[in-house]
């Protein structure tokens, strides 16, 4: 299989992953407040809920930024880059993506050295106990794919710079 066709496959998936996270984090949610609103009938909270979401939405953020950053989604400002010719803004591309792919690096290698931290001191929630280093752990894996693809899409960017054709389209986060 050629990386063209894996790497988008691997950033569509972790990202479809993030979102039926980030739903079941969100049921979780409605039944808890819902428990809590129903306490005189005997209902109530679910016991560790903050943990969960918590634990859950940090995942589902790095879940979704391999996908965000293949599609250049990130916002973007370009009132004076407009002005500049497509070549200069290919550069502009070229520059920003080794930058955010170096930001990327930076944050899955400290997520690395926090999940040690958390394992090495077998740190646990409070109400679940449940140990902290998963969370960093689903986290990292997120954010070691999130380097995959910003490598690949740096990359990609190099190469429309140095097939510069004259044309220049805007990345998604351009277009809003």
């Amino acid at each position: 299989m050629k990386l063209s066709v894996i790497v988008p496959w691997l950033a569509r998936g972790l990202a479809i992953l993030g979102g039926v996270v980030l739903v079941v984090v969100t049921v979780l949610t409605v039944v808890s407040i819902t428990g809590r609103a129903l306490i005189v009938f005997g209902f109530g909270p679910i016991p560790g809920d903050y943990e969960l979401v918590e634990a859950g939405v940090g995942f589902a953020v790095f879940s979704f930024l391999p996908w965000c950053q293949l599609n250049r989604g990130h916002a973007s400002v370009d009132i004076l880059t407009n002005l500049f010719p497509p070549r200069v803004n290919r550069a502009i591309d070229v520059i920003s993506e080794v930058l955010m792919t170096l930001v990327i690096m930076l944050i899955a290698w400290r997520l690395y050295h926090g999940m040690l931290d958390k394992l090495s001191y077998n740190e646990t929630t409070f109400i679940l106990q449940f140990p902290l280093w998963w969370a960093y752990a689903a986290s990292l894996a997120a954010a070691v794919v999130a380097v995959i693809v910003s490598v690949f899409a740096t990359w990609q960017r190099i190469l429309e710079y140095r097939a510069d054709g004259g044309s220049y389209t805007l990345g998604q986060g351009g277009l809003h």
